[in-house]
């Protein structure tokens, strides 16, 4: 059996995430504690008490996502568990690569802070948006909707292909909503998501190239698992540092290749997969791919048995 270990991105946060654990294994309060020193602050206040508000600012959601996710994987770590292969969905990955020794855990703290803050400030409020669309996930069938939607001069582009039936696009407002409204005629389901940006596509080459500047100062170990990077969606082993740089500056402004990455998986053994972090987002997603997959979650308990 060849297990995956899959960590959540931004949207599966809770107020109160992880604090079940704090008073059962020092392990996460340590975690907690480095997340604080990192940034000079008291995240863990806004991971543990809130407000909503608070922790869903998008600068405080991604470490915060992070650190759940780096604090359950201690704790499985120290029990022996370990994985064959690690892969996250968009600011899961840093997760991911943390876990696979790649990146030192405060500087995934530091850099998906400021990750999150370029991305924010990279469209200003009102310009982007992003929608799902359900059952058009030919390329060419949702070509064709892009291009039908979409004027000289808007961007509109697949953000994230993650699972069967499922595809998000982002870009310019206007083009997003106009697409939504056109789905129905291409035979499929449009709906426009709440986001504050328009993650994952070209809009967003700015904080691209921010974090590029960041990660440049950045040491990338070799990892200690393989992994399946987002914008390629495929099984990747001993990367480069140069190719783990590139592949999360790209990450920023292109889409992010889930389906594909877990199919890849399939097809190198992987039978087995552990959501570790907040949520069950993934095994969701999985569970869509393939009704009969053995999918469980950290915070299930379900990888003691």
């Amino acid at each position: 059996m060849s297990t995956a270990y899959i960590f959540p991105g931004q949207g599966s946060q809770t107020v109160g995430m992880g604090g079940d654990w704090l008073g059962r294994n020092a392990l996460v309060q340590q975690t907690f504690d480095e997340a604080d020193a990192a940034l000079g602050e008291k995240l863990s206040d806004v991971i543990l008490k809130g407000p909503i508000e608070d922790l869903t600012r998008t600068e405080n959601t991604q470490p915060a996502l992070l650190t759940v996710s780096v604090a359950y994987w201690r704790v499985l770590e120290a029990e022996g568990l370990l994985p064959d292969v690690v892969a996250g969905h968009s600011l899961g990955e840093y997760s991911a690569l943390v876990c696979a020794g790649a990146l030192d855990f405060a500087d995934a703290v530091r850099l998906t802070r400021l990750r999150g803050q370029a991305m924010q400030s990279a469209v200003p409020v009102g310009v982007g948006s992003m929608a799902a669309i359900l059952r058009i996930d030919e390329p060419d069938a949702l070509q064709a909707l892009i291009d039908a939607a979409t004027e000289p001069g808007q961007v509109l582009e697949p953000a994230g292909f993650n699972t069967v039936g499922q595809v998000v696009i982002a870009g310019h407002v206007e083009a997003v909503q106009k697409a939504v409204a056109l789905a129905r005629e291409h035979n499929g389901i449009g709906k426009e998501l709440n986001v504050s940006a328009p993650f994952h596509c070209s809009l967003l080459a700015a904080a691209g190239e921010a974090l590029g500047e960041a990660l440049a100062d950045v040491t990338v170990n070799p990892l200690a698992f393989p992994y399946v990077p987002n914008v390629t969606g495929e099984w990747t082993e001993n990367p480069s540092a140069a190719d783990v740089r590139s592949n999360l500056v790209d990450q920023v402004c292109k889409a992010v290749r889930w389906l594909p990455g877990m199919r890849s998986m399939v097809g190198h053994g992987v039978d087995k997969w552990l959501e570790v972090g907040s949520g069950r987002t993934l095994v969701g997603l999985l569970k869509r791919m393939d009704r009969k997959a053995n999918l469980s979650t950290f915070e299930s308990e379900s990888w003691k048995s």
